[in-house]
């Protein structure tokens, strides 16, 4: 991404001021109601594109790093989450096959196409043979125009272009909900700890508000 990491903290400073309560409180129930499922408790977890640590803040795991360019990313992130200041796709603080899961949230986009594929492509070093990947995105199948609402988005991504994305940098898809959470916290998303715990419970009702996409993969088996 052509922005730098001022110009991100300006932008994002801006955008979220007046919801940060409201966002930490619907991450904490997000990563225990859902995500910590997909996550073992003693895992290496790494969130890219960290932004202001909602989920790895929230996820429970043995080791949690976050990845973005944006300097904030340091003053956000919780005593115990290692924070690095750097390109999602070129993560060089961090070793080949060292990561057990990796969570990409609402960052495609943001970025051009190429970059969409090297991250995977950086994701996929860093990823551990056994390893899995999540990725939460807006759809913009189910978004429409408001998918354009934001100055950033630049690159029109919906869950058929996100699969080929994975297929493209080896990675099989274990599981694709292409109708999971609403478009933005500005939306119709149920709102307070209750009301969003009972939404993840009535799968139904994602296939009427949802708008984002949520994608699983795993690293493809390599033939010898």
């Amino acid at each position: 991404m052509d922005t730098d990491g001022e110009d991100l903290r300006v932008l994002y400073g801006r955008r979220f001021a007046d919801e940060h309560e409201m966002r930490t409180d619907l991450w904490e129930v997000l990563c225990q109601d859902f995500f910590q499922k997909f996550v073992p408790e003693d895992a290496t977890v790494l969130d890219v594109a960290a932004g202001h640590c909602e989920f790895i803040n929230n996820i429970r795991a043995g080791r949690r790093i976050a990845v973005d360019l944006n300097p904030d990313v340091v003053s956000r992130a919780a005593d115990g989450v290692e924070t690095h200041i750097c390109r999602s796709d070129e993560m060089t603080p961090l070793e080949t096959a060292s990561v057990d899961r990796v969570f990409i949230s609402n960052f495609f986009e943001h970025v051009p196409r190429e970059v969409i594929v090297s991250t995977l492509e950086e994701v996929r070093r860093v990823l551990r043979p056994d390893g899995k990947l999540m990725v939460l995105q807006p759809n913009v199948r189910y978004c429409g125009k408001d998918y354009w609402m934001f100055l950033d988005h630049i690159t029109p991504v919906d869950d058929r272009a996100l699969v080929e994305a994975f297929k493209m940098t080896g990675f099989d898809v274990e599981l694709n909900i292409a109708r999971f959470l609403p478009y933005t916290t500005k939306s119709r998303l149920p709102s307070g700890p209750r009301l969003v715990k009972l939404y993840l419970k009535v799968p139904l009702a994602w296939k009427v508000m949802g708008a984002q996409a949520f994608m699983v993969g795993r690293p493809a088996a390599t033939s010898s």
